[in-house]
């Protein structure tokens, strides 16, 4: 046997040991570490496609219950989109009950805002839907909401409180225009990554976008929170959220397609998890990140400083960050193996990797750093820098040899090696 011939044999074994499942010391050591130092060390392995049926089936019973209230409440929407008539008056001291009292005799279910400007200075909003009276009638419970208001305020110019009407054609006109938009850009979404990667990561970002759409839609429809256009442009900057973060992880699977699963070394769903793993700690980081500066918005902004218009769009902005986060790890990337498990030269690399006796694994990020220094050199036969770790070990300390310690897989074949030699 040839020295390059021995080579390439030592070469395939580092492979081959890279992957092998972790050994039973192995996982008690990534035990030991703890979830949280597994997870920004590298070492986390979670099986998302082999689990997808559990993520299947938590996302469908909330979209259910929300989808359930909403054919039997419908959306709470604002005057914008449905319209109707608004009052606003300065009223300092003054509750939002007591003006609920002093309205409900002249109005139906109306709606009462506290709004707090930067005079400090509160002021008392109150909508109701007026569309489906005459004029007259229109006429006549605005100016008795106007008296009311003013007694409650304290004022005896009525001027002071402000009125508006909008018609029920202005806001159809908004209602078509959010609906436009959120056509436009499905089509272009999927179009850029039709282009960008292929169709069916298309196809599976397509479908975890309408996730996110359908978990927003259903969480206001449950909890009765008011549909502004604030909330129409949230929902779009949290799809456009969901995509980065999507777009990020299909990146990362497309960098790992060439040489793992579409040479044949594991499985399409394998390589999947791999990928999964590699971004899990970004993924985590940047939903952290968004999220936590929108519950501030949130709940000092609107709960403790009374900034109330602010809670729409942090109401939005929160529900769809949170499911756009979900979405991204536990239904694009399942979703796109199932599909692409489907294709016949992924079925075949799955059979004849099950005829070999090779059970499907989940690999960490440490792992793939592993496979991606042996991988090169074993399709090139040449010659593979050698790894810094192997599979599960942990990384030397400052100061330490930078080679660890072989694993027996590994060095078995060298030591037959050298004495043929």
């Amino acid at each position: 046997m040839t020295d390059i011939d021995e080579q390439a044999e030592e070469e395939q074994a580092e492979v081959d040991a890279a992957l092998a499942p972790p050994t039973p010391a192995e996982v008690r050591e990534r035990a030991r570490l703890g979830p949280f130092r597994r997870l920004y060390r590298g070492l986390t392995n979670f099986d998302f496609v082999g689990r997808r049926r559990i993520w299947f089936g938590i996302s469908g019973v909330i979209i259910v219950i929300g989808m359930s209230a909403l054919g039997v409440k419908g959306l709470n929407l604002g005057i914008d989109f449905k319209g109707g008539s608004t009052w606003t008056v300065q009223a300092p001291n003054v509750s939002q009950q007591q003006a609920v009292n002093a309205v409900s005799p002249y109005l139906s279910q109306p709606i009462v805002e506290i709004l707090t400007p930067p005079s400090g200075l509160s002021n008392i909003q109150v909508q109701a839907d007026l569309n489906g009276l005459s004029a007259k009638q229109r006429t006549t419970i605005t100016n008795d909401v106007i008296a009311a208001l003013a007694r409650l305020a304290h004022v005896t110019d009525l001027n002071k409180v402000s009125t508006q009407f909008i018609g029920p054609t202005w806001g159809g006109e908004v209602t078509t225009k959010a609906i436009q938009a959120l056509i436009a850009f499905f089509i272009a979404v999927v179009a850029y990554i039709s282009l960008r990667f292929e169709p069916k990561m298309a196809l599976a970002a397509f479908i975890a976008m309408l996730h996110d759409l359908a978990v927003t839609v259903g969480i206001y429809a449950i909890f009765g929170f008011q549909v502004t256009p604030d909330t129409v442009i949230a929902v779009l900057t949290i799809l456009g959220y969901s995509l980065y973060d999507t777009v990020v992880v299909f990146d990362r699977v497309r960098d790992n397609t060439k040489p793992f699963a579409a040479a044949g070394r594991m499985t399409y769903s394998t390589m999947v998890n791999l990928s999964m793993n590699q971004t899990l700690a970004r993924s985590i980081n940047t939903s952290m990140v968004a999220i936590l500066p929108v519950l501030a918005v949130l709940l000092v902004g609107a709960e403790l400083l009374g900034a109330t218009t602010l809670q729409n769009y942090g109401v939005a902005l929160t529900v769809g960050l949170l499911s756009g986060a979900y979405s991204s790890i536990f239904i694009a990337s399942p979703i796109l193996a199932w599909l692409k498990e489907r294709e016949h030269k992924y079925i075949a690399v799955r059979k004849r990797l099950a005829s070999k006796g090779e059970r499907s694994v989940s690999f960490s990020a440490q792992d793939a750093a592993s496979l991606s220094l042996s991988a090169p050199a074993a399709r090139t036969g040449g010659t593979a820098r050698p790894t810094a770790r192997q599979i599960g070990e942990p990384r030397p300390a400052s100061g330490a040899s930078s080679v660890a310690p072989q694993s027996a897989p590994v060095i078995a074949p060298r030591a037959r090696k050298q004495k043929k030699r």
